[in-house]
């Protein structure tokens, strides 16, 4: 059963709101077999995580900030094990933990 939510109100993290930083964010994800994608459906600006299949769903019209706000806030939460990601993904996922 898919656990949908609307994402709360924006986390305030020091990071630029840029395709790059987006990038880094599915690679986190990625890095811990989760999937992303950008789909159309009834979850208003929000997000769908499908936790067996290991798939995040995005709502497609979001632009990239919203995009980046709605991974920051889920990616805490998708991740119990942080040893398990590389160097690189390691430092996102603390910079996004710590103001989480």
């Amino acid at each position: 059963m898919p656990v949908c939510h609307l994402p709360k109100l924006l986390t305030f993290v020091k990071m630029k709101y840029t395709q790059h930083t987006l990038d880094k964010l599915e690679e986190l994800l990625s890095e811990v077999q989760y999937v992303v994608r950008y789909e159309r459906g009834t979850f208003q600006s929000g997000y769908c995580i499908l936790e067996q299949k290991k798939v995040v769903v995005l709502n497609k019209f979001l632009q990239v900030e919203g995009r980046i706000n709605t991974l920051i806030d889920i990616i805490p939460k998708l991740i119990p094990d942080p040893e398990v990601l590389s160097q690189e993904s390691r430092k996102t996922y603390d910079h996004i933990h710590a103001k989480a």
